[in-house]
């Protein structure tokens, strides 16, 4: 998320009451998580495991529960709870706004789109031209989407990133303030539910295809002509490159990246990153091949147990 204007790290102190180490006038351009970062950007982190990494990424601000040595040409904000405190953060440069609407005043439609009944676009969605639409979706605010897209009946877009952190009293949820961005000649389909980024964008790339009932979480990136079967579910922060097929029913966990041209063959449970042009299968998962003789092994066990007997 980048700031309307550029702001002094004194004002972001005093902004969530905290203390700071820097120049009063370090320049502040944003805020955003930690794979997305740039220079200007603040950081939060408050676990020591990730101390380093925080303090070494692109951002040169970090909103860090404790004092500590400070890398050159960057700047500290000292909180004693900077999850809270980039919440705040979240509130005062994105701060929720009620539609006015069923169509937002503020939504801009493009030319030769249509947009079916019940459909509801948010503040400043932005949809572009010979798009279609179908009845009861959801675009939330800020959301983009491009030219010749087609959206099918009841897909959301743009809802809250499921984030939260677990307090003595329960769980305290991270707040979105970031977008939905869907490239041009994009196809969706129904009742499909991608989540808006934190502070940055989730993207479907250009020429992908999504079947219905898919699930995209927050600030992953879709890249191009992918084809994404029914009932996946992808976790956030996730990056699936170009001509990427996922089948049916595939679970992919967070933080990973699906290389270019990778094949997840139906029912894959996805834990680390993948190897490009190779097609797996199976929960663990693996080289497709290498599984299927892992399990015609396994058929034989009976047969090699009853020789040792």
């Amino acid at each position: 998320m980048r700031f309307a204007q550029k702001h002094s790290l004194k004002e972001i102190a005093e902004l969530i009451d905290c203390d700071y180490v820097g120049d009063a006038d370090f320049p502040v351009l944003g805020m955003n998580e930690i794979h997305v970062v740039t220079p200007g950007d603040i950081v939060f982190v408050d676990h020591p495991k990730y101390y380093d990494k925080a303090l070494n990424s692109a951002a040169t601000i970090i909103l860090i529960n404790k004092e500590v040595e400070c890398p050159e040409g960057k700047a500290l904000l000292i909180s004693d709870d900077p999850f809270r405190d980039f919440n705040k953060l979240t509130r005062h440069f994105k701060p929720f706004q009620a539609s006015t609407g069923m169509i937002s005043d503020s939504a801009e439609v493009g030319e030769g789109t249509i947009i079916q009944p019940n459909v509801f676009l948010g503040n400043n969605v932005r949809i572009g031209s010979n798009c279609l639409i179908h009845a009861s979706v959801n675009i939330g605010d800020n959301c983009v989407i491009g030219d010749n897209v087609i959206i099918h009946n009841g897909t959301v877009l743009g809802g809250d990133a499921f984030y939260y952190k677990k307090r003595p009293e329960g769980f305290d949820k991270l707040l979105s303030g970031g977008r939905v961005v869907v490239k041009d000649n994009v196809e969706i389909g129904a009742n499909c539910t991608i989540d808006r980024g934190v502070t940055g964008d989730t993207i479907i790339g250009e020429g992908s295809k999504l079947d219905n009932l898919i699930q995209i979480g927050h600030d992953t990136v879709i890249g191009k002509n992918c084809l994404i079967a029914s009932q996946v579910g992808i976790a956030g922060c996730v990056v699936v490159e170009e001509d990427v097929t996922i089948w049916g029913q595939v679970g992919i966990r967070s933080d990973i990246t699906i290389a270019k041209g990778t094949v997840l063959m139906a029912q894959c449970g996805v834990s680390k990153d993948t190897e490009p042009n190779t097609t797996y299968w199976g929960t663990p998962f693996g080289e497709v091949r290498t599984k299927l003789k892992e399990y015609a092994a396994i058929k034989k066990l009976p047969e090699i147990v009853k020789t040792l007997k």
